[in-house]
């Protein structure tokens, strides 16, 4: 009876010791992605060559909201992309390219406004970024969006070892733009008087931005070194780096990048026409109104899980 009695407990315990442990490999092994309540605007772009879904940022809200009243008023519809780059992007949302002829020139026209810059430093030109074009700084030196015209990034993979490191070009960058369009910046005063003190003498100058890159990173809100975040993108899924904290990124292409790709290595007359294909390239734009879970589950783009939960 004894005996009886020790093998019903030792089987009792080992039953509860598996529940137990099946319970925990349960749990861990639940690959589910997190809950995200709302809705959401899925972006639709359909071209003779294929048809792309994107998503806008909510951390631009001035560009999210003008794409989907433009698109709402069919402003987009039967526009060209009219500027096309293998290797680089594609580019359209010129109005005057809804009747143009081969021969016209493209680029100019949009709808009477520009919009201002929202650079955002988690928003990069991976491959997919929507992002505003504008015009030169030398004519637009804050950096202000076109009000339709937009380019979606196909870019290039790049070794890590291109992108680790500091980026001198973007510290002269932010140098000048610093000096251009902010000239009474206390940095840009302590510039301008090494510089009246040390004429000609570019390492003088040069010792003092090295010294002050914290600073100058900071009044220009551009940055010097590449995060590794960043790295890990250009280096995998590829893109433009070089555009990032200059361009506004708005949004982000997360099915159909192979239509990127198609429309990209199109003829183009390169360079008369600044890179516009042979034959058009026409969009149509819509955009409907879809739960953010509903569209994480469907084309598996992850939204980015608020802070604090």
């Amino acid at each position: 009876m004894k005996s009886n009695l020790k093998l019903f407990l030792s089987v009792a315990c080992l039953v509860l010791l598996m529940a137990a442990c099946g319970e925990g490999k349960s749990t861990s092994s639940t690959n589910e992605q997190p809950t995200v309540e709302g809705n959401d605007y899925l972006v639709t772009i359909k071209t003779d060559m294929g048809e792309m879904k994107a998503i806008l940022y909510d951390e631009t809200p001035k560009h999210k909201e003008n794409f989907i009243k433009l698109v709402e008023d069919g402003f987009y519809d039967s526009l060209l992309f009219h500027r096309v780059m293998d290797g680089f992007m594609i580019q359209g949302g010129d109005p005057d390219s809804k009747t143009a002829t081969l021969e016209q020139p493209l680029g100019t026209g949009g709808p009477g406004y520009t919009i201002e810059a929202e650079f955002v430093k988690e928003l990069i030109h991976e491959k997919g970024a929507l992002s505003a074009a504008r015009q030169p700084d030398a004519v637009n030196p804050q950096k202000a969006s076109s009000g339709s015209q937009f380019f979606i990034v196909q870019g290039q993979v790049y070794p890590r070892e291109q992108l680790e490191g500091g980026n001198q070009g973007k510290v002269i960058q932010a140098f000048r733009t610093l000096m251009q369009t902010q000239p009474n910046h206390e940095l840009a005063q302590e510039y301008q008087q090494v510089l009246s003190q040390n004429p000609g003498d570019n390492a003088a100058i040069q010792a003092k931005v090295d010294a002050t890159l914290d600073r100058l990173s900071e009044a220009t809100g551009m940055t010097f070194t590449m995060p590794e975040d960043r790295v890990e993108k250009y280096s995998t899924v590829g893109g433009t780096p070089f555009l990032d904290d200059d361009y506004t990124v708005f949004g982000k292409v997360i099915s159909g990048l192979e239509v990127i790709d198609e429309i990209a290595k199109v003829p183009t007359r390169n360079p008369q026409r600044e890179d516009r294909p042979f034959e058009n390239i026409r969009m149509y734009i819509s955009v409907e109104e879809m739960p953010r879970a509903e569209i994480q589950k469907k084309f598996g783009y992850q939204y980015p899980v608020p802070k604090g939960s």
